[in-house]
């Protein structure tokens, strides 16, 4: 809606509904319609659904035209993400955030600071979707209000050629609202409990759902040992759950990211049911680690598997957990991705050891062998060593070049000495183009960093502690952190404005006209010392 039709609708329904509404400036009331554009959690997920579809149908056109977000734990800093994308590169294009369930149980639990095992509230998780749907509003309706008041000064002094520039700036602002991948981990139950919190996650306004194929009572984080996977069928179920709760609520071209830990996952939970030779509970089946028996040998009430016409013995765990053999990764990922995306799943993502563009490549070529336009979804992860895997991989590259590496210890590449080194800088490079070089040689549409802010929270504050409790004192703060916000511009540095003190206090001069009690007055606020 433009800032002239919504005056039209308002002066309409005022027209309509007769003296009474003297109060209602229709001017007003037009800006603040404008200024909320999304009304509903359901709006943003249509909307931004549409904008992830948009964008893989570019990709799959040129693959040069990959996405990215940053794993976001508060509103607030999702926020002044989307803001530094519009002051930096004046555009949220391809921009999307991505909500992590480690963020969510490690910084948003009521139990305080937990593993990643699903064990924080499932509630929280679209808790935290709307809170940052309600910051990027925020950011939409702070910015809108700046130039609506720029307006007013125009229309004021009958500036008609600024009052037409400042309603086109309007009428074609581009909203902070952007598509949030959201974890929902393994779950949080069965199918139907997938299925609940999966509207709960869309109401919020969550258009991309990301699920994982590990047992939900025994998740682990994708980067540590233990994990457990599901029976294909399983997963699938839980894949159609997602899906029925997108149709349900209208959001029809709802993403689905289904997610596989198979290349790091050594263990099963059950033993699925094949009902005739060669389909995907028997393919499950044949990758489980066996023993061949004798008859004679088996033990009484225990669970046996007939392979090639031959009695076998299924590892089993004192947990009751079956191991799968040694070597099989790579034809369960596979399988697991085709399956997916064969079964209702938009993309995949699959948790690999390392960073490694050639590595990634070769499970999405063999995945695009059954499914051309598979398509990756990535994890830039924290958890990698992204110094040490990049400098040992320029080390080797080196190596089958027939370059000199006799000045380096390969085992020791990551020691502060070979910063500036050669190696470091052509190992940096590699670094700096892995996302263009994986999404054009290993299909991934989409780059996200899972925990950058809570690494990023963690070091400046790290770094201010340091300076303002040690010799630097309060020039810690100021050098460190208000000073470089003066100069980048950064909207933070007046944070009465930035948490809406500008919008209260034109909101009160709407409601109350000249009794309103206002913050602003530029004699009395501090934040005139910054200019504005």
């Amino acid at each position: 809606m433009t800032y002239q039709s919504a005056l039209e609708h308002v002066r309409s329904v005022k027209e309509k509904l007769g003296g009474t509404w003297d109060a209602i400036r229709p001017e007003d009331a037009a800006r603040m319609i404008v200024q909320n554009r999304f009304k509903t959690g359901l709006d943003i997920a249509k909307y931004t659904a549409a904008i992830m579809r948009k964008d893989m149908a570019e990709y799959d056109a040129d693959n040069s035209k990959y996405t990215q977000s940053l794993g976001c734990w508060h509103g607030f800093i999702a926020q002044q993400k989307m803001i530094a994308n519009k002051k930096y590169f004046g555009t949220t294009n391809k921009r999307y955030i991505y909500l992590s369930g480690w963020m969510v149980a490690a910084l948003r639990s009521e139990f305080g600071p937990l593993p990643d095992q699903s064990m924080h509230e499932k509630t929280a998780v679209p808790k935290l979707i709307e809170e940052i749907y309600t910051f990027l509003r925020q950011a939409d309706a702070k910015e809108l209000n700046d130039l609506f008041r720029a307006l007013q000064k125009a229309e004021e002094a009958g500036d008609s050629a600024k009052v037409k520039e400042i309603e086109s700036q309007i009428d074609n602002f581009e909203t902070h609202v952007v598509p949030i991948i959201a974890d929902i981990d393994a779950g949080f139950g069965n199918e139907e409990a997938t299925y609940l919190l999966t509207k709960q996650m869309i109401e919020a306004g969550a258009c991309a759902i990301q699920i994982e194929n590990q047992v939900s009572d025994a998740k682990q984080c994708g980067h540590q040992a233990g994990k457990v996977t599901v029976p294909h069928e399983d997963f699938l179920a839980k894949i159609n759950a997602v899906r029925y709760a997108f149709l349900e609520l209208g959001v029809d071209e709802g993403v689905i990211v289904a997610r596989t830990d198979s290349e790091g996952a050594d263990l099963t939970q059950k033993i699925p049911v094949s009902r005739e030779p060669g389909d995907l509970a028997s393919k499950y089946i044949s990758y489980l680690e066996t023993t061949e028996i004798d008859i004679a040998d088996a033990k009484e009430d225990e669970i046996l598997i007939k392979r090639d016409g031959k009695l076998h013995r299924p590892t089993r765990l004192a947990s009751g957990l079956y191991q799968f053999r040694e070597g099989t990764q790579h034809d369960r990922v596979v399988l697991d991705c085709v399956t997916s995306l064969q079964n209702g799943a938009d993309m995949i993502w699959i948790e690999t050891p390392t960073p490694d563009v050639a590595g990634i490549a070769s499970f999405v070529n063999d995945i695009k062998k059954q499914v051309p336009d598979a398509k990756l979804v990535y994890n830039n992860s924290p958890s990698f060593n992204w110094t040490i895997n990049f400098r040992q991989q320029a080390y080797d590259r080196w190596v089958a070049e027939g370059k000199d590496v006799s000045g380096y210890d390969r085992a020791k590449l990551m020691d502060a000495q070979y910063d500036d080194s050669e190696l470091a800088r052509d190992a940096d490079e590699k670094i700096r183009t892995f996302q263009a070089d994986a999404a054009r040689e290993a299909g991934v549409f989409h780059h996200l960093i899972t925990l950058p802010t809570y690494h990023t929270a963690a070091l400046s504050t790290h770094e201010l502690a340091q300076g303002y409790f040690g010799d630097e004192g309060m020039l810690a703060y100021v050098a460190g952190v208000q000073r470089k916000e003066i100069r980048g511009g950064i909207a933070c540095v007046k944070h009465q404005a930035m948490a809406g003190s500008d919008m209260g206090d034109d909101h009160k001069e709407i409601f109350s006209g000249g009794n309103a009690l206002k913050a602003g007055d530029a004699s009395k606020n501090t934040m005139s010392q910054f200019g504005g």
